[in-house]
C-alpha cells in the first residue's frame, strides 16, 4: 500500500471518533459519541473521556436526587448493584463515587471541563488552537463576515498557504515555512518521526483537540452543499494545517498515554448500575401501562367490531416529537378527533426552497438522502406582487440593520440621530416584548406567506436545472402516500385529514433551529406537510391508492398545518378547502384554539409559572411573551425530558399523560403482515430518536464538553456555530438553558432511550436479524427495546442481546429467559 493511501485510510478511520456537527442555522441533534456506537456503552464512554475529555455518566449528586425523588426504584437498584458484586448501601456507594471522582474522574472533572493536562500547561497547543480557529472561522463563514478570507475558492489548505506569510502569529519554522502543494505531503512530512502504527492515535488526538470544528468539517465535506462546492474543505486539508502549525510552534503531536486504574473502572461500573436502575424504573412503569392498555383496548376493539364505528370529526397527523404528545392529548379532549404520529418530514425526502429563499435546504432526516427538489410555485399573481413589494422593503431594512451591526461608527451615528425614538423602541423590545411581537406579526400579515399564493411544486417538471429532479413522478407520489398510511396503520379517513408539521418561534436565539423539526434537519415542518397534503389531494394519486388498498372517500380533504411549539398555536393552511367543509373547518379551528389554551397552561406550569391556569388565556399570553422576548434564554423546553419511544396504535396511549416525555409513532401490526412498515420504523425513526436522546443525555451530563454552555455568553461565529468567549472551539451540543433548571439541577433526566413496541416479538426479531446496525445499537446498550406482544396475551418481552429476549412478568421483574421465545431461524440466501 502506498504511503498516501495509508495516510488517507488512517485519517478516515480516526475521524469516526468525532461526531458530526451541523451548522447552527440547521442544527441537527445527534449522538456526539456516534463514533463509539460499535462498542458497549459502559466501555465506550470512558474511552471517549480519554479522547474528548467529557463525562459519560450523571454525577453522584444527580443520582442521589433521582433516588430521593423516587425516580429510582430501590429494589431495582439493589438488583443492578448485586449483579455487579456490590452489597453496600446506595449512599455509601455514591460517596465512594464522589471520592473517586475527586482523584481520578474517568469521565471529566466536576466542572465539566476536559480531563488530562491543563491547557495552561500546554501554551503551544493553546496557541495552535487559537490560530487555527481564527482561520477556520474566516474560511467556513457562511455569509456573516463583511470581509472574506482570500482564495477561499481554492479550498482551505491552499487558502491557508496563501495567508501564512502575512500572519505574524505563526512562527516561520518547520513545515509551515514552506508548505508543500499537497496536504498529504504536509502530513507525511510531520509524521516522518513516527511509525505507521502510531498514525491513527496521532490523528485521533488531533481531531479530538477541536471536536467542534472537526465535526463541522466532517459534516460539510459529507454533505457537499453549496458552501462546500464554492469553498471546499477536507479533513486531510484541515489535519495538514493543524500538524504544520504544531510543528511550527514546537508543540507535541503525539498524544500522551494514560494507563488508567482500578478506581476508574469501579466508578464507571457503579455509575452504570445507578443509570440502568433509573432507566428500568422509568421503563417498567411505561411498559406496564402500555401492556394494560393493549389488553383493555383489544377487548374494546372486539366490542366496536360488533357495533361498528363512526368517522372522527377530523384526523390530525403530528410529528413523533415529544412536544406533540402534549398538544395531541388536548386536541383529542376537545372533540371526536383522531391523532396519529409520523416522522415530521412526512416521508417525503425532499430538498425544499421557499419562494424568495436564497438557498435550498434538506427537509428530511440526516440519515435520509433528499431525492426531490420541491420549490414554491406562485399561483396568485396579485399576492405575488404584494409579497415582492414587502420583500424589497424588508431587504432594504435588513441591509441597514446589518450595517449597524457590523460598523460601530455607523451604529453610533444612527442611534445618536434617531434620538429618543430609537431608545423607546429598544425599551419596548425589552420591557413589553409581547406587544412588540404582536406589532411585528401584524406587519408581517400584510405580506402573504408562501402557502397563501404558492403551491409546493410536487408535480414533475422537466428542464428545471441541474441537481435533484424537480417534483415527483406519479408513481413516486403514490408510493409516499401509501407508505404514510401503511406505517401509521390508517384504514379509514375522516372528512378532514390534517398533516401537521411543527416549528418554533423565538427571538434573538442562535439555537432557534434546534427547536424546529429534527426530522426536517432543523427546519420547519410545514412545507413537508403541504407537500404530502398536495400529493394526497391529487385525483390520479387517489385513484392509484385504491389499487394499493387505501380507498380514500371522495369527501375526504387533506390539508396542511404547522404547530408552533412555543405558543401551541396550530395554523391551518386551508386555502384549498372547499365550501362544503366550511362547518368542519370552523369547528376544528375553534377546538384547536381551546386545545392551545390548555396545552400552554400545562407547559407554562412546567416552568413554575403561576400566572396561568388550565383554560386561562393568560397561559397563551405568557407563551407569546416568551416567543417574542429577545432576552428570553428559554422560550420553551424543546425535547427536554425525552426518555421513551412508543410505537403502536394511538389507543395504547390516548388515555395516558406521558408528560411530554415520549416520542409517539402510530403503527398497527395487523395491517403490516410482511413487517415492512415495522422495519422502516426501527431503521429510521427509532435511530433518529436515539440520536436526539443521546444529544440531550450528553449535553446534560457534561455540558461543557458535549453541550454549549450558557446562552448568555454565546458568541455566534460565521453563521455556523457559537463560541464561549471570543475564540477556540465551536460548541457542539445544546445550551445549559435547554437541559438545566438551575446550575446544579438538571431539568432533563439523563436516561438512554427506552423503546416500547406493540407487535409480535418474533416479527421484531426477524427485522433485527436483517438489520445488524440496529441490533448492534441494542446489543451495546445505547438504547433499550421492550415488545408488548398482542399475540401472546399482551405480555412484555425485553431485548437482552444477540436476538434474545427476557419475559417480563411484572414491571421491573424478570423470569428466566427459558420462557422467552427463541430467535427465529434466518434462512440462507
Amino acid at each position: 500500500m502506498s504511503t498516501e493511501r495509508a495516510i488517507r485510510e488512517s485519517i478516515d478511520e480516526a475521524a469516526t471518533t468525532v461526531g458530526s456537527v451541523w451548522p447552527i442555522h440547521s442544527f441537527v441533534t445527534a449522538n456526539p459519541l456516534s463514533g463509539f456506537e460499535d462498542e458497549p456503552f459502559a466501555e465506550a464512554v470512558p474511552r471517549a473521556a480519554d479522547l474528548l475529555g467529557g463525562r459519560g455518566y450523571p454525577s453522584p449528586e444527580t443520582f442521589r436526587a433521582a433516588l430521593d425523588d423516587g425516580r429510582i426504584d430501590p429494589e431495582l437498584l439493589d438488583a443492578e448493584l448485586a449483579e455487579r458484586g456490590y452489597d453496600d448501601d446506595p449512599e455509601t456507594l455514591l460517596e465512594r463515587m464522589e471520592t473517586d471522582g475527586e482523584t481520578t474522574d474517568p469521565t471529566g472533572d466536576e466542572s465539566g471541563g476536559p480531563s488530562g493536562d491543563d491547557e495552561t500547561e500546554r501554551p503551544e497547543a493553546e496557541r495552535v488552537d487559537r490560530v487555527l480557529a481564527k482561520w477556520l472561522s474566516a474560511f467556513l463563514d457562511e455569509g456573516q463576515a463583511e470581509w472574506s478570507m482570500p482564495n477561499r475558492e481554492n479550498g482551505f489548505y491552499d487558502a491557508f498557504r496563501s495567508v501564512v506569510p502575512y500572519d505574524d502569529e505563526i512562527p516561520d519554522e518547520g513545515v509551515v515555512a514552506d508548505l508543500p502543494a499537497s496536504p498529504i505531503e504536509a502530513v507525511e512530512s510531520v509524521l516522518e518521526p513516527y511509525p505507521e502504527g502510531r498514525w491513527n492515535s496521532v490523528f485521533e488526538a488531533q481531531f479530538a483537540a477541536l471536536p467542534g470544528w472537526t465535526g463541522l468539517i466532517k459534516r460539510r465535506a459529507a454533505d457537499g452543499d453549496a458552501w462546500q462546492s464554492a469553498h471546499p474543505i477536507t479533513l486531510e486539508g484541515y489535519l495538514a494545517v493543524r500538524l504544520a502549525l504544531l510543528d511550527a510552534f514546537d508543540a507535541d503531536v503525539s498524544p500522551s498515554s494514560d494507563p488508567g486504574d482500578a478506581e476508574t473502572e469501579t466508578t464507571v461500573e457503579l455509575a452504570d448500575a445507578f443509570l440502568s436502575a433509573w432507566e428500568a424504573s422509568y421503563r417498567g412503569e411505561l411498559v406496564e401501562r402500555v401492556a394494560a392498555e393493549s389488553e383493555a383496548r383489544a377487548e374494546a376493539s372486539d366490542a366496536r367490531a360488533d357495533g361498528g364505528s363512526e368517522r372522527p370529526d377530523a384526523q390530525l397527523v403530528f410529528c413523533i416529537d415529544t412536544r406533540s404528545e402534549v398538544i395531541r392529548r388536548h386536541v383529542e379532549a376537545t372533540g371526536d378527533y383522531e391523532t396519529h404520529g409520523y416522522a415530521g418530514f412526512f416521508g417525503v425526502p425532499m430538498e425544499y426552497r421557499g419562494y424568495d429563499a436564497d438557498v435550498s435546504v434538506d427537509a428530511c432526516p440526516p440519515i435520509v438522502d433528499a431525492q426531490h427538489r420541491v420549490s414554491e410555485v406562485p399561483t396568485d399573481e396579485d399576492a405575488r406582487a404584494s409579497r415582492d413589494r414587502w420583500a424589497d422593503f424588508r431587504e432594504a431594512a435588513g441591509e441597514v440593520i446589518e450595517t449597524l451591526k457590523s460598523n460601530p461608527a455607523t451604529a453610533f451615528s444612527f442611534v445618536e440621530g434617531a434620538g429618543s425614538g430609537y431608545g423607546v423602541a429598544l425599551a419596548a423590545r425589552t420591557l413589553v416584548p409581547g406587544r412588540v411581537a404582536d406589532l411585528l406579526a401584524a406587519a408581517d400579515d400584510s405580506a402573504p406567506d408562501d402557502h397563501e399564493f404558492c403551491e409546493p411544486g410536487v408535480h414533475r417538471r422537466d428542464g428545471a436545472g441541474e441537481g435533484l429532479p424537480a417534483g415527483l413522478t406519479r408513481d413516486e407520489k403514490v408510493e409516499y402516500a401509501a407508505t404514510a398510511f401503511d406505517l401509521m396503520g390508517v384504514e379509514e379517513f375522516g372528512r378532514l385529514v390534517v398533516f401537521t408539521g411543527h416549528a418554533a418561534e423565538t427571538a434573538n436565539n442562535p439555537y432557534d433551529s434546534s427547536l424546529d423539526c429534527g426530522a426536517c434537519a432543523g427546519n420547519p415542518g410545514g412545507p413537508n406537510a403541504r407537500a404530502l397534503a398536495t400529493i394526497c389531494n391529487d385525483p390520479e394519486v387517489r385513484a392509484d391508492l385504491r389499487d394499493r388498498g387505501h380507498d380514500v372517500p371522495d369527501d375526504t380533504v387533506f390539508l396542511a398545518a404547522e404547530h408552533n411549539t412555543t405558543t401551541d398555536e396550530i395554523e391551518l393552511y386551508d386555502g384549498d378547502v372547499p365550501d362544503s367543509h366550511a362547518a368542519d373547518l370552523a369547528r376544528l379551528r375553534a377546538d384547536l384554539d381551546a386545545a392551545r389554551e390548555n396545552a400552554t397552561a400545562e407547559r407554562v406550569g412546567d416552568a413554575d409559572d403561576d400566572s396561568a391556569t388550565p383554560g386561562d388565556a393568560a397561559s397563551v399570553e405568557e407563551a407569546e411573551r416568551r416567543a417574542g422576548d429577545w432576552a428570553e434564554t428559554r422560550p420553551e423546553w424543546g425535547l427536554a425530558g425525552n426518555a421513551g419511544f412508543v410505537v403502536g396504535p394511538r389507543e395504547l396511549t390516548s388515555d395516558l399523560n406521558l408528560d411530554g416525555r415520549a416520542f409517539l409513532h402510530s403503527y398497527d401490526w395487523a395491517t403490516d403482515p410482511d413487517g415492512d412498515a415495522l422495519e422502516a420504523i426501527l431503521t429510521g425513526p427509532m435511530v433518529v430518536t436515539q440520536w436526539i436522546n443521546a444529544q440531550y443525555y450528553f449535553s446534560t451530563v457534561d455540558n461543557a464538553a458535549y453541550g454549549s454552555g450558557s446562552k448568555v455568553t454565546h458568541n455566534p461565529v460565521g453563521n455556523v456555530g457559537v463560541y464561549q468567549g471570543n475564540g477556540g472551539d465551536l460548541m457542539t451540543g445544546l445550551p445549559l438553558q435547554s437541559v438545566m433548571a438551575a446550575a446544579d439541577e438538571p431539568y432533563h433526566q439523563p436516561l438512554r432511550l427506552s423503546t416500547v413496541l406493540h407487535a409480535p416479538v418474533d416479527r421484531v426479531t426477524e427485522v433485527l436479524a436483517d438489520n445488524e446496525a440496529v441490533a448492534e445499537l441494542l446489543d451495546n446498550d445505547w438504547l433499550s427495546l421492550t415488545v408488548v406482544d398482542p399475540t401472546q396475551e399482551h405480555r412484555a418481552f425485553h431485548y437482552e442481546e444477540e436476538l434474545e429476549w427476557t419475559l417480563l412478568s411484572e414491571p421491573g421483574r424478570t423470569e428466566p429467559p427459558a420462557e422467552a421465545p427463541t430467535a427465529p431461524a434466518v434462512a440462507d440466501d
